[in-house]
Order: structure tokens, then sequence, then C-alpha cells
């Protein structure tokens, strides 16, 4: 005999388990962006035989930044668009 499910049941309980899960993904998102702010600090006051390695981790926390925000639902928003073709 066939078991009846629910699916209203079923979307409930996902709903329950996402919002701990987007906190914490709000939550390094922001940190994240944080440490993007810093790096980018450092490379503005960095002598030019530094820059380079602060290039890099740049570039890396701004594709993280990003792929965090897609994570979040932000993808319409451009995210996958340069910024000079806007």
């Amino acid at each position: 005999m066939a078991e009846i499910i629910s699916f209203a049941e079923i979307q409930q309980a996902r709903r329950r388990t996402r919002a701990p899960e987007r906190e914490s993904l709000e939550r390094a998102l922001q940190v994240l962006r944080d440490s993007l702010a810093a790096a980018a600090q450092m490379l503005a006051e960095a002598p030019r035989a530094d820059q380079p390695e602060l290039l890099i981790r740049v570039e890396r926390l701004t594709s993280l930044v990003r792929y965090a925000m897609r994570m979040l639902g932000a993808a319409e928003a451009g995210l996958d668009e340069p910024a000079l073709s806007r």
C-alpha cells in the first residue's frame, strides 16, 4: 500500500533547516567583505614588491564574496556581468 506524503510538511521542514544555514552564510559573507576591505587597504599602502601577492588575495576574496552572494540569491542582481559592460 502506498504512503501519502504531505509536500507542505516537507517544505516546512526545509524552511526550518535553511534559516540557520542562511544566517551562517550571511555572517561568512560579512567576514569575507571585511577581509576584502582590509586586503584592499593593505594593497593601497603596500610597497610595489608586495602588491602582486595582495592583488591575488583581493581577486580570491572577490570571487568568494561573489560566490557567497550567489548562494544567498543575488545572482539576478547581475553578478555574472563584468562591471565595465553595464
